[in-house]
């Protein structure tokens, strides 16, 4: 019997995904190049599992992309729900940081799979700009931030991040520049 195209998948099925996922985030980061069945054995998964899941590099590496980037995006509401407006965009801010780490060390992988004629296209920021305005907005609302900063001012001004080496110290970096945009987002709020 087959399983539908958009039926959940079994608890073991969801966890072998996510494993596969998580040892292809490392090992394409390492190398672009990395061989699909070393993921499988390093996730342990056999090689029919793997395809079953992701049927070729180019489906594995669209499909890290797609799942740091909803990871980042959903990631917004709750945090919200547990700290002040500001709070949450500052913290929000250091999640997107890292899926800007994570994007540059797969940067290889990601043209690779989306380059060659016929090939996919990369997934769209959708989910991660919905993010943002949610947050901003409720900053906004709050007095925390000036008024009238859209997501896209927000990514035009946090731009740097995708220039820092992401395989160096790049934490204490990503922290001074995300610190210096909030206290520029700070400037003129209402209730500041």
């Amino acid at each position: 019997m087959r399983q539908k195209k958009d039926a959940p998948l079994r608890s073991d099925a969801q966890r072998n995904r996510e494993r596969i996922l998580e040892v292809a985030l490392v090992e394409l980061t390492r190398s672009a190049d990395a061989p699909l069945s070393a993921i499988a054995k390093k996730a342990c998964v056999g090689q029919g599992t793997f395809y079953r899941h992701f049927p070729s590099r180019e489906a594995l590496v669209l499909e890290i992309y797609r799942h740091e980037m909803q990871q980042v995006a959903d990631s917004a509401a709750p945090l919200l729900e547990s700290r002040e407006p500001d709070r949450a965009l500052r913290e929000w801010m250091d999640r997107l940081a890292r899926f800007a780490m994570t994007k540059a060390g797969l940067a290889d992988a990601i043209r690779q799979a989306t380059s060659a004629p016929g090939q996919p296209a990369k997934p769209g920021h959708t989910p991660v700009t919905e993010a943002a305005e949610l947050l901003l907005r409720a900053a906004e609302q709050a007095g925390t931030i000036r008024p009238g900063i859209t997501a896209d001012d927000l990514f035009l001004t946090i731009g740097g991040l995708w220039g820092i080496d992401p395989h160096t110290d790049w934490q204490p970096r990503a922290t001074r520049l995300l610190d210096f945009v909030m206290d520029a987002l700070r400037v003129g709020a209402p209730g500041r």
